[in-house]
């Protein structure tokens, strides 16, 4: 699976400061302390129960969706796109791409792989699992379609954090019936590394407000982070869990990678919002307030 890299700086973070910040954030935005213990075996055994539990809390946490074989060839699969072996599909960099020049600057660069499934068939077959989609049919009560495929990396010693936010809140996410995301690791999902952090029932909230700060985001002070819930992910585990929910990632200092897929599905019947509906849900435009 690749040569991991160590012995170097932040590739994240260029200066002193910035580095500070990054830690200032994992250490006062997440805690550690609060893991995720109830568990779905297979992603199979999804019940009328766990639905019920599902739409309550707003999450479930899976230990098997993908088996060995599916993660191995979804790895590879996105490195072959990163290293442009595969083409078609969209990567976003910290770096201009023409300052990447080794494969190593480019997968220290990748922040996110997306679009890819009318390029890329083996991450098609893990989009359209019939295991996931029956899951996304159960949840909803109705068939699920795509909304959004992508693939988020966390590189080694540097890959940033993602400020806490709700995932309906980004314009195309943004239908009139909750959308649901699965999140897929690919790697081990740990505390040092940067696996997901959730605040339990927080989508009963509704909409919240978003800022253009480190990025577009819930504001710092809102976070209820004394609710936290840590969610490590063996590879191949997930965590399904609702567009409305309040979710973040911590910086990954560790020399670890932390690969994973996030597919989000929507209700069959849903409709986009229109722009005027989405700036009274999601941002500040209609009321002044600040962050």
């Amino acid at each position: 699976m690749g040569k991991v890299y160590q012995n170097r700086t932040l590739h994240s973070y260029d200066t002193p400061d910035e580095v500070q910040l990054a830690q200032t954030i994992a250490d006062t935005l997440y805690r550690y302390d609060a893991i995720a213990e109830e568990r779905i075996s297979r992603i199979g055994d999804l019940n009328e129960e766990h639905v019920k539990q599902f739409w309550e809390r707003g999450y479930l946490v899976v230990d098997e969706v993908l088996g060995e074989q599916e993660i191995r060839t979804s790895i590879e699969a996105l490195m072959d796109i990163l290293f442009d072996r595969s083409l078609g599909s969209k990567v976003q960099f910290v770096k201009p791409k023409a300052e990447l020049h080794t494969d190593e600057e480019k997968e220290l660069a990748a922040r996110k792989i997306y679009e890819y499934v009318d390029h890329e068939p083996r991450l098609r077959d893990i989009a359209y699992h019939p295991s996931i989609l029956n899951a996304m049919e159960k949840l909803f009560g109705e068939k699920p379609k795509l909304a959004q495929d992508q693939a988020i990396l966390k590189p080694p010693s540097g890959g940033a954090e993602k400020p806490w936010h709700q995932d309906m809140a980004y314009g195309n996410l943004a239908y009139d019936k909750s959308v649901i995301g699965i999140w897929i690791a690919l790697d081990p999902a740990e505390l040092d590394n940067g696996c997901m952090h959730v605040i339990p029932y927080s989508h009963r909230e509704g909409a919240t407000p978003h800022y253009a700060v480190r990025d577009w985001q819930l504001c710092d002070v809102s976070v209820k982070v004394e609710h936290d819930v840590a969610v490590p992910l063996k590879p191949g585990g997930a965590l399904i869990f609702s567009g409305l929910l309040h979710h973040g990632t911590p910086p990954n200092f560790s020399t670890k990678r932390r690969r994973s897929l996030q597919i989000h599905y929507a209700p069959e019947s849903a409709s986009k919002l229109t722009p005027q509906a989405y700036k009274q849900m999601f941002t500040n435009e209609m009321t002044g307030a600040e962050c």
